[in-house]
C-alpha cells in the first residue's frame, strides 16, 4: 500500500490573499465646502440692508388721472421704538396745494410743508408698519413718480428713503417710494391746480380725532427730524446719501474682512489636519 504524502510546495496558481484594506484618504471637501458656505453667511449677513421699505399705490395709476388716492406703507425697521413721523417730499407736478388727507393713524396730524407734508403723532407700537393715504386731484403727465420719504422714530432714530434709482446701475438700497404710471387715457388733460407749492400757513388737519396740541411724542419726532428737515430736503438728501454710502461701504469692508479671516482659519485647520500622520 502507498503511503499518500502532502506536497513540499503549494501550487503558484493559487489566489492571493485579499490585499489589507488602505485607510480611506480624507477629503477636504466637506470642511472647505463648511469654511465657504460660513464665510458667504459672514458676508451675507453684513453686506445686506434690511428688508424694510416704503412703497406708494394709487387708485388710478394713470398719467393726468384726476381724484386719484395715494395710498402708502412705510415698514418698520427699528426693534427699539415706533414711527411718530413721516416726511413725504411731493414731485414736480403735484402742487402742495392739490393734495389732502384722506386716511391716517388715529391722532396723526397732517402738515403741509414747501415741498410737500408731514403726518406726525404718538409713536405707533413697535413693529407696527405706519399706513396713510391722501387724495391728489390729478396726476401729472410722467411716467415715474417719486416720493422721497422721511421716517423718524420715537427714539429720534430717522430712515431716509430718497435715493433714486439710475439706469444702468443697481437698485438703490434706499430707494424712495416709486410710482410708475400708465398713458394718460384719451382726451385727458392737465387741470389748474392753483399756484404750486406755497410756504403760506396752512391749518393742519387731524385723522380720527382733534389734536389741539403737539403731543410728548411729536415733539419728540420733530425734534428728532431736525437735522433731517434742516432749511429744506436738499440738505437732509445730501447728509443721507454721505451716510447712507459710507455706511454701504463699511458694511461691505467689514464683510469681506470677515469673510477673509473665516477662510484663512478654515485654511489653515485643513493644512493642519493634512500634515498629521494617519490622515491620508
Amino acid at each position: 500500500m502507498t503511503a499518500f504524502r502532502l506536497p513540499s510546495r503549494l501550487p503558484s496558481h493559487l489566489p492571493s490573499p485579499p490585499p489589507a484594506p488602505s485607510r480611506v484618504r480624507r477629503s477636504g471637501l466637506s470642511g472647505a465646502g463648511a469654511v465657504l458656505l460660513a464665510a458667504s453667511a459672514v458676508v451675507l449677513a453684513t453686506a445686506t440692508t434690511a428688508a424694510a421699505h416704503a412703497e406708494v399705490t394709487a387708485s388710478d395709476p394713470r398719467a393726468l388721472a384726476r381724484d386719484v388716492t395715494l395710498e402708502f406703507t412705510s415698514e418698520a425697521e427699528s426693534a427699539e421704538a415706533g414711527i411718530a413721523k413721516l416726511r413725504v417730499v411731493l414731485p414736480e407736478g403735484i402742487p402742495v396745494d392739490a393734495v389732502s388727507l384722506k386716511s391716517a393713524p388715529k391722532g396723526w396730524k397732517f402738515t403741509r410743508t414747501e415741498d410737500g407734508y408731514d403726518l406726525a403723532g404718538t409713536a405707533l407700537a413697535t413693529g407696527t408698519d405706519a399706513e396713510h393715504s391722501v387724495t391728489v386731484k390729478q396726476l401729472p403727465d410722467a411716467k415715474t413718480l417719486a416720493f422721497k420719504t422721511i421716517e423718524t422714530y420715537g427714539d429720534g432714530e430717522v430712515s431716509r428713503w430718497i435715493e433714486l434709482p439710475r439706469a444702468g446701475e443697481e437698485k438703490p438700497d434706499n430707494i424712495a417710494p416709486i410710482l410708475e404710471l400708465k398713458p394718460a387715457a384719451e382726451g385727458a388733460t392737465p387741470i389748474d391746480q392753483g399756484a404750486g407749492p406755497s410756504a403760506s400757513p396752512s391749518p393742519s388737519v387731524t385723522a380720527s380725532a382733534p389734536s389741539p396740541t403737539a403731543t410728548p411724542a411729536e415733539d419728540g419726532a420733530d425734534d428728532g427730524a431736525a437735522a433731517a428737515d434742516g432749511n429744506g430736503t436738499e440738505g437732509a438728501e445730501a447728509a443721507a446719501d454721505d451716510g447712507d454710502n459710507a455706511a454701504n461701504l463699511t458694511g461691505l469692508l467689514v464683510g469681506l474682512v470677515a469673510a477673509v479671516v473665516v477662510l484663512g482659519i478654515g485654511a489653515l485647520l485643513w493644512l493642519k489636519r493634512r500634515g498629521r500622520p494617519g490622515t491620508e
